[in-house]
């Protein structure tokens, strides 16, 4: 995010403890010369966040609190609120969001014998694009709705959002549409999620209406082929993410260059792919061909670990889908 921030709201529809926000408190403060009003706004009114679980949102405030962001004489920051339910009452400069991670919403209820069940939950929206139970497409969907105009966004988000048939077709083709997804970072396991899990982070620039296509290209970077890392004995550092910041190049990213692990795709080229899948990669994967020169032990092991993971949570979700026929 380039520091042009003063005085900008930034809102977070998953907030969890506030991480984020903390994030973005600190860039701001250490990159810009903020006046006086200018600090007011950025305390009490810079930041807006949605948080469904009451224990974690009271974690959230108390974090912002604590770092100069509101005071308990000030109106909350932070609701406690499934965001997804109803459109959004007002509309931000800046989005940046780590959704919950699992590809279905649902609500548990509570029988009159007092046992309880999980039913699938969907979002019937008007502003939506698509119908959905798939709660990473509808975060997407409600991340792009509560931008303003001229809004940006970065949105976590697994690889079923980048491939999926159905809605997640209908999602894309919209968005590359109506907004200009300009960047895909590709990242590896157990970054954001679950070990098996893989996570990317999309880049989109909200538009306004228009006659014709506003993403012109989308510019992918990988993090992930021939990348190793754990959540112990090898944590990715902010040295790991510098030369993505170098190629994202954010004071003139009209101006980028391509390397080998930043490319760029056209909009011709994307649309012409199967179910315009945006998971795009093109680095060989040195494990799988240079038989002299694996891997470490350890990372070999984790890498198995990772895909059985990564089978066995979509085995649960085909066990999970059985059982309620």
């Amino acid at each position: 995010m380039h520091c042009s921030c003063t005085e900008k709201t930034i809102a977070d529809p998953a907030c969890g403890t506030g991480g984020f926000f903390l994030a973005a408190y600190d860039f701001i403060s250490k990159n810009s010369a903020l006046n006086k009003d200018e600090k007011k706004f950025l305390k009490f009114e810079t930041f807006r966040g949605w948080e469904i679980v009451a224990n974690t949102a009271r974690l959230c405030l108390m974090n912002l609190y604590l770092h100069g962001i509101g005071d308990l004489n000030s109106e909350t920051p932070i609701d406690r609120a499934d965001s997804l339910l109803g459109a959004p009452s007002e509309k931000f400069d800046y989005v940046l969001t780590n959704p919950p991670f699992g590809k279905k919403s649902s609500i548990t209820i509570t029988n009159k014998d007092g046992t309880q069940k999980k039913e699938t939950l969907t979002y019937e929206r008007q502003d939506f694009w698509t119908t959905t139970s798939n709660k990473q497409l509808n975060f997407v969907q409600h991340v792009r709705s509560m931008l303003k105009a001229d809004g940006r966004s970065a949105i976590v988000v697994p690889d079923n959002v980048l491939f999926e048939g159905g809605a997640g077709e209908t999602v894309r083709k919209r968005l590359l549409d109506t907004t200009e997804i300009h960047t895909i970072l590709r990242l590896p396991t157990g970054i954001f999620y679950a070990q098996g899990v893989k996570a990317n982070v999309i880049f989109f620039d909200n538009r306004p209406a228009a006659k014709t296509h506003w993403t012109n290209e989308v510019w992918i970077y990988d993090l992930r082929t021939n990348m190793h890392f754990t959540l112990k004995t090898m944590q990715m550092k902010y040295d790991d993410l510098k030369d993505f910041i170098k190629c994202y190049n954010s004071k003139n990213r009209f101006k980028r260059k391509e390397t080998e692990r930043f490319k760029k795709f056209t909009y011709d080229e994307i649309t012409s792919r199967d179910k315009t899948n945006l998971d795009i990669f093109w680095l060989k994967d040195d494990s799988l061909s240079d038989l002299e020169n694996l891997p470490e032990p350890d990372t070999l092991a984790k890498d198995i670990v990772d895909g059985l993971e990564s089978s066995l949570n979509s085995f649960k979700n085909v066990y999970k889908i059985l059982n309620k026929k």
